[in-house]
């Protein structure tokens, strides 16, 4: 019976012989000439398969296909029939053609013995089936395996792909595959990966391809299709009305498409065909790629996720880099800076203390050279006549001696006549020559720099550099910046010759002159050292050294990890307690300014290895940062273990050790939080425990504080005061007290200083400094600020005699509109702005110069004058001093307080430099914080005319309510 006659039934061969071994087994058991057909049908009652001995006809195979439906009826002699379900639930046919009658005995036993056989055949069966599926399920874990491999890899994009391509050709047959994506957002795909035998397209996976521009196309289809597609590429046209397009290739045998979906969308497809082999694909691979599609997606979102992360991390890198750029920007500027500023502070001081003018010359020569290139250097000066040039100091390396000369057209006296400076190289001086407007001197400088020096607003001689190498140029900055010291240069330069003229004059003067110019010496050189350490102070608070490298303890990020381990504990087990102790070493600036950052260094080593031999074995030492350490204690039965704890580490620490070559006595401030239920974060223990070491820190360092409720209880006053001030804002609850401001000589009233108070409705009359830092950190204060300008203005629109001044902040000062609005209350109250005072700080004066001089012309121009506050305490308002149009200095209460006791020295020697500046610019000062007869009398034997302090009367509500004794200003 061939294969083409049997109905429905599928051979069971032998691969080995190419014959049917069951029906033959139990052939052999029958008389020769015997023929046998087994039929069985799954439990769902489809023929599954079957076997029919060699020679056996398409009728006894029908024969024992009817007999799966039934029963056997009766007995043959020629003929065995029989049928049985298995166990399992298969039905077994078996119908055998005998040559001839057997013995009903031999037929039973026949029959025993075949059931016994098929039996046996059809558990091998279910053995192989499950064998096989297995290996495939073997099989495609190992693929899926790959791919989330190659997801994860750093391979590009096509090798990657291609890798996937392998993959898929070790599950079925893929010689020709491509990946498409498809935006459903713009309509466009992209064909990301294309590998073909016969179609010769080659992908571009970075362009998208509208999907108007292929209506002909099978893959497009399959997308607007939305589920697989599977058959013969023409057959798939046909059946989705697609026309026939050469340009997509040609058609394939067998075509399997299955679409790759994210959330319900379509998002791609994964495509595979033959173009030799029919019905290559079927159901098992249908799905196989379908699965495979999806992880597919997947390695390709990570990919591309992987991609951005790396694409946001270089953008990250890029603006810390210019993050970076701009701090270092940053810091040069602030060392020229002060460079700068120190070489001011050093002109003021040599007009001084200078012995000779020469000297004077000499110094200042000194000073420029730190500040720009100065080889070549000479200072020329009118004669007092005006016809001739002298040079009182010159340094050349070709020109040695500048001889006196009479006005000519020189380059220096072309500065002189048009009162600018000249910034000009060879080219620019040819240029000047040809005009006619200069002729050259001596020898000819490759680049000249030329600075006017004035006196009273009139040129009276030039401070000049130069270069004779083309390596060696000045620039506009360089102009900027000799000109603005020029200007200090001839303040000091006329101070200078007035005091040699004095000592001339007056022999007595002359000693006295001397000894307070060194007494003023010794006072700027300590200003000097103050700004020093100041500086050194914020360039130490700009570093923060985040890195644990240095000491291989853990870091921030680690600790609080750590910490969020330890507070989730807590929460899950309440008799499971810790702390954290914050630490930061006493005076380690010091330790870094004396021997160095490398000592530095070994210091914070050393401290990150005693604290972590003092504390306990599983207890967590980190360093957070500069000279910042953390200590997590766990498990603890009580705050006694974290004091006895911070005690044994601060002991620690306190013993000597040698950095440097040098023995040094390190000490630490301690914190110590304690956790409670009501801490949600790391972050929120490391602030208290931070809080708690500046408490330590404040009462006399060296020594460790608890953080507790009194700690809670400030931080929660000071919500209320914030919350106060602003209910304030909109009632009436601040007013202007007044203080008098009197002339020392004979204690007569010539105006008031307007002072804020605030009258709260549970504390009383508060000062600003209960109030003050909480509404800078708020910006309330502005607006209190206005409401003290409007009763001041009320206050002067009453009439009256004298002046009244009131404090403008450096935040007024930031905003371009602060004039025009004040003057628009002065007339909206119908005040007498010449009776109005403004007092600023020097911050003010230098936060923007620009701005600051326009607003105090205009303010000038209406009849508002301007003081400058607190003088002395600042360090850079002095070198801007002469250009601001300032009628007044207020002596800081800090001077005028050392005027009576231990620091009276250097006081003095402060209050009379500020006093010798003053009075070289033309303007009066005042005395604040005068208390005593002898304060008074001590800053007018200074010099000083006029002054302000409870001496003189305390502040009141209103002016009139004190009588005036008015004094005429001069």
């Amino acid at each position: 019976m061939s294969n083409r006659t049997r109905p429905k039934a599928v051979r069971i061969v032998d691969a080995r012989s190419g014959r049917d071994v069951l029906a033959d087994t139990l052939q052999e058991a029958l008389p020769p000439g015997s023929e046998v057909a087994v039929l069985w049908r799954d439990p769902q009652g489809v023929v599954a398969a079957g076997s029919a001995s060699a020679g056996a006809t398409s009728t006894l195979a029908n024969r024992a296909e009817s007999l799966l439906g039934r029963e056997p009826v009766g007995q043959h002699s020629h003929r065995i029939e029989a049928s049985w379900t298995s166990p399992e639930g298969v039905r077994v046919a078996m119908a055998a053609q005998l040559p001839g009658p057997i013995a009903t005995e031999t037929r039973s036993m026949w029959i025993a013995l075949a059931r016994q056989v098929i039996h046996a055949h059809l558990v091998a069966l279910r053995t192989l089936a499950r064998a096989e599926s297995l290996e495939k399920s073997e099989r495609l874990q190992q693929a899926l395996f790959e791919i989330a491999d190659l997801a994860g890899s750093d391979l590009e994009l096509a090798d990657m792909l291609r890798r996937l391509h392998t993959v898929v050709a070790g599950l079925m047959y893929a010689a020709n595959l491509y990946i498409v994506l498809y935006d459903d957002v713009r309509d466009t795909l992209r064909f990301l990966y294309f590998a073909d035998q016969r179609d010769t397209y080659v992908a571009e996976p970075e362009r998208d391809i509208p999907i108007e521009e292929m209506p002909n196309s099978v893959t497009v289809a399959l997308l607007r299709h939305g589920e697989p597609l599977q058959g013969p590429s023409a057959d798939i046209r046909e059946r989705l009305g697609v026309a026939r397009d050469s340009r997509h290739g040609p058609d394939s045998e067998d075509w399997l498409g299955v679409p790759m979906r994210r959330d319900d969308r379509i998002c791609g497809a994964i495509v595979v065909q033959s173009y030799d082999r029919p019905d290559v694909y079927g159901e098992e691979e249908r799905a196989l790629l379908a699965f495979v599609a999806q992880h597919i997606l997947t390695a390709l979102d990570r990919f591309h996720a992987r991609e951005e992360l790396e694409r946001r991390v270089e953008e990250r890198t890029q603006a810390l880099q210019l993050s970076n750029r701009d701090l270092q920007a940053e810091i040069i500027e602030r060392q020229r800076a002060e460079r700068l500023q120190r070489a001011l502070f050093r002109i003021a001081e040599l007009s001084i203390t200078s012995e000779t003018l020469e000297r004077f010359y000499t110094q200042v020569h000194d000073v420029v050279s730190d500040l720009l290139y100065a080889r070549n250097f000479y200072i020329a000066l009118l004669t007092d006549d005006g016809e001739r040039l002298e040079f009182p100091y010159s340094i050349d390396e070709r020109d040695a001696v500048r001889e006196t000369r009479k006005l000519t057209s020189g380059l220096t006296e072309y500065v002189i006549e048009r009162g600018r400076p000249l910034l000009a190289d060879r080219k620019r001086i040819a240029a000047l020559e040809s005009q006619g407007l200069v002729r050259s001197r001596g020898s000819l400088a490759h680049c000249w720099l030329g600075v006017p020096l004035f006196r009273n607003e009139a040129v009276v001689g030039v401070i000049t550099v130069q270069s004779y190498s083309p390596a060696i140029n000045f620039s506009q900055r360089d102009q900027e910046l000799l000109t603005f010291v020029a200007h200090h240069i001839s303040i000091g330069l006329a101070r200078k010759q007035s005091q040699d003229r004095l000592v001339t004059a007056h022999a007595e003067l002359e000693q006295r002159v001397d000894s307070r110019t060194r007494e003023l010496a010794q006072a700027n050189a300590e200003l000097l050292s103050q700004i020093g350490e100041r500086l050194r102070v914020e360039q130490q608070l700009t570093h923060q050294a985040m890195h644990d490298a240095l000491t291989g303890l853990p870091n921030r990020s680690q600790l609080l990890d750590r910490l969020a381990q330890a507070i989730a504990h807590a929460h899950a087990d309440s008799s499971r307690t810790f702390a954290v102790l914050f630490l930061d070493l006493d005076r380690f600036k010091l330790v870094n300014d004396s021997v160095g950052h490398a000592a530095g260094d070994e210091l914070l080593i050393e401290t990150g290895r005693r604290i972590v031999d003092a504390v306990r074995t599983g207890d967590t030492v980190a360093r957070l940062g500069g000279d910042e350490y953390a200590i997590l204690i766990e498990n603890i039965e009580g705050p006694q273990v974290a004091e006895e704890l911070a005690q044994r580490v601060l002991r620690a620490l306190g013993e000597p050790c040698w950095i440097a070559g040098r023995e040094v006595f390190p000490s630490a401030s301690l914190g110590i939080a304690l956790w409670h239920p009501r801490y949600r974060t790391g972050a929120e223990l490391l602030r208290d425990a931070d809080a708690a070491m500046y408490r330590a820190k404040s009462a006399g360092r060296d020594r460790w504080a608890v953080f507790d409720e009194a700690m809670r209880e400030e931080a929660v006053r000071i919500l209320d005061l914030e919350a106060d001030l602003r209910r304030a804002i909109n009632g009436d609850g601040f007013v202007a007290f007044y203080q008098p401001i009197v002339r020392l000589d004979d204690q007569r009233v010539i105006g008031h200083e307007a002072l804020l108070r605030w009258r709260h409705e549970r504390r009383g009359l508060l000062t600003p400094s209960e109030f003050i830092g909480v509404g800078e950190d708020s910006g309330l204060i502005e607006e209190v600020d206005w409401i003290l300008y409007g009763q001041v203005m009320e206050e002067l629109a009453r009439g009256g005699e004298g002046y009244i001044s009131v404090n403008v902040s450096p935040r007024h000062f930031r905003s371009s509109d602060f004039a025009d609005r004040l003057l628009r209350m002065i007339d909206q109250a119908g005040a007498d702005p010449h009776r109005l005072r403004i007092e600023i700080t020097e911050v003010a004066l230098l936060d923007d110069v620009p701005r600051a001089l326009r607003m105090l012309r205009t303010l000038r121009s209406h009849g508002v004058l301007a003081q400058l506050d607190d003088f002395g305490t600042g360090f850079s308002a002095l070198s801007y001093l002469h250009r601001f149009p300032i009628e007044c200095l207020k002596i800081d209460q800090s001077f005028v307080a050392g005027l009576v006791g231990d620091t009276q020295p250097e006081s003095v020697a402060v209050v009379r430099a500020i006093q010798a500046l003053a009075g070289t610019l033309g303007i009066h000062t005042i005395g604040e914080g005068v208390e005593n007869e002898a304060q008074r009398a001590t800053l007018r034997e200074l010099g000083c005319a006029y002054g302000q302090g409870y001496l003189f009367g305390y502040p009141t509500e209103r002016t009139h309510t004190v009588p005036l004794r008015l004094a005429v200003t001069g």
